[in-house]
């Protein structure tokens, strides 16, 4: 098993992943019970169909989930590194939810293309603005909830950077997970991404969540290319291209360490 910083080319900063390649999948519970031994936001599991095809899947401590950005990049930085030929530059992961995800080694960056969530505008709730401490200025629902905090004079993203959420009234808004996102000054948009429907406090990099992030800044900005920062205490930064029903998202990535699991019984 392999534990990588993805979304960053430092230890301990972005946003931290187990990665284990296996043969064959283990049991459910038993995949179940790794991801909550890890205690990261996401642990991935890899099979390999050939030099540079393999098959999928990312657990969190509350369960399966249908998309991973930065364990998807997590487990490519292994395959590279470990495992794929010196001169392949792309990994195909067949997924179940997903279908299939193309990442590819460019310098000293994963480049990773995924779907883009349809996002629908929602009213804004004294829920919400419970949940988070501060009234959004607007809502989006697609797979996850995305909060906008920002109004026409001040941009406020110091209130991201800052916010300290409810994590019981957060699990009771609509989505998977509640991205909160701000413009940015140095970076074209600020974010943060919270998970508690997964026994996740806080994704401290999220790639799926950007997904519903970067489709709103690519609209709202006028531009196609932007770089993201995910203002969580590890923090982390992501070069974003949006092409409507596709936003790739590429990083950089650092081992943190390599090692094998123990699972017998006797042991």
């Amino acid at each position: 098993m392999y534990v990588v910083d993805a979304f960053t080319d430092e230890l301990f900063k972005g946003n931290p992943a187990a990665v284990c390649l296996v043969k064959e999948w283990p049991q459910e519970q038993l995949m179940m019970n790794i991801a909550k031994g890890n205690r990261f936001s996401e642990t991935a599991f890899a099979i390999r169909r050939d030099a540079n095809h393999y098959d999928l899947r990312w657990f969190t401590p509350g369960g399966e989930i249908d998309l991973c950005g930065h364990a998807t990049l997590a487990t490519a930085f292994v395959i590279f590194q470990e495992a794929a030929p010196a001169d392949n530059d792309t990994i195909i992961f067949q997924t179940k939810k997903s279908g299939q995800l193309v990442v590819t080694k460019k310098s000293d960056r994963y480049e990773m293309a995924f779907p883009s969530y349809d996002l629908k505008a929602i009213p804004v709730t004294a829920e919400m603005t419970a949940a988070f401490g501060v009234q959004p200025r607007a809502a989006y629902l697609g797979r996850d909830l995305l909060c906008v905090f920002e109004n026409p004079e001040t941009v406020i993203k110091e209130t991201v950077i800052k916010m300290n959420p409810d994590q019981t009234k957060l699990a009771q808004l609509p989505g998977l997970l509640q991205n909160v996102t701000a413009k940015g000054q140095k970076y074209d948009c600020v974010s943060r991404s919270f998970a508690p429907k997964l026994a996740v406090p806080e994704d401290p990099v999220c790639g799926s969540g950007h997904c519903h992030i970067i489709p709103y800044w690519a609209r709202k900005l006028g531009k196609n290319e932007l770089v993201a920062y995910q203002a969580s205490d590890r923090g982390g930064v992501l070069y974003c291209t949006y092409a409507r029903n596709t936003t790739k998202l590429a990083g950089k990535s650092v081992l943190y360490s390599a090692g094998q699991l123990n699972l017998s019984e006797k042991s």
